[in-house]
């Protein structure tokens, strides 16, 4: 009898013990409720897109198409021929400007934040620049590099540059004064400590910067494709806005962000083979 209680006192205990790991801080998740979980976050607004626009009738498909009217777009975008031509040079331009601005913010960010007179003298000029919008600089860039597609990849550069060159300073700083000052005390010279010590230390928090600012390079395509272009997602987003075909620009948006989704999917799981020693 007394067993009997033991194991029925012990289902309740066992079901909250579950709700407290699954709402511990930073608590850890298997991988499979890790899947289920982003599963149901994908899956809920696009359930209630359907329901209120092919069920219910909410909303006006002149202004809110079906998913299933957007699916028919993408179909019949790519029976053209053309969704794989506009997907590839969007995808080109986006990681040209990424690339580009990741080839010069980490080393200068290394300097801001290793360097105090490297920071005092650059710093505030960064500061300053981070907060004109890049489609401002649209005209000149028109003016000084032209229409081709240098102009494009330049407006994704000058959208992301700043503000990562700023977090990569920021990441840099982060790294423990306690690893550099051992590696003083154990003789190790000034190259030494950079390369080997703050560089390595902050890798996992780089190459998070590098997948956070890669996600903005992205925002910044429709803007870079308003520069006289005639092929990219962005330019068939726009061109779908003259001729009110808002199912076209459901479509751009989408595929937009389901690129950008695998792109980022791709970064983390770089980033934990490359640091898996992190989570240990």
């Amino acid at each position: 009898m007394n067993a009997i209680v033991s194991q029925v006192a012990e289902v309740p205990a066992t079901a909250a013990l579950q709700r407290n790991r699954w709402w511990r801080i930073r608590g850890e998740l298997s991988a499979r409720q890790v899947g289920w979980l982003a599963v149901c976050g994908l899956s809920v607004p696009l359930l209630l897109w359907w329901l209120c626009t092919s069920v219910l009738g909410l909303a006006d498909p002149l202004f809110m198409p079906t998913p299933e009217d957007v699916l028919r777009r993408i179909g019949h975008w790519a029976l053209e021929g053309s969704l794989l031509a506009d997907a590839a040079i969007s995808i080109y331009r986006v990681m040209a400007g990424f690339g580009l601005a990741a080839l010069f913010a980490l080393p200068l960010g290394l300097y801001l934040g290793t360097y105090k007179p490297v920071q005092a003298l650059l710093e505030p000029l960064l500061d300053f620049i981070r907060y004109m919008p890049a489609v401002a600089f649209i005209p000149l860039i028109m003016l000084w590099v032209g229409i081709d597609e240098g102009s494009k990849v330049l407006i994704i550069f000058i959208g992301t540059f700043f503000q990562m060159t700023l977090m990569v300073a920021e990441d840099v700083r982060r790294v423990p004064m306690a690893q550099i000052e051992a590696a003083q005390t154990m003789g190790a010279s000034r190259g030494e400590i950079v390369q080997l010590v703050i560089w390595r230390s902050a890798g996992p928090a780089l190459w998070d910067t590098l997948r956070i600012t890669c996600g903005w390079a992205w925002t910044y395509l429709v803007v870079a494709e308003l520069v006289a272009a005639s092929s990219g997602l962005g330019y068939a987003i726009l061109r779908a806005q003259r001729y009110m075909q808002i199912d076209t620009i459901f479509a751009g948006i989408l595929l937009i962000g389901l690129i950008g989704l695998l792109t980022d999917q791709l970064f983390r799981w770089v980033g934990r083979r490359a640091f898996h020693w992190q989570k240990r």
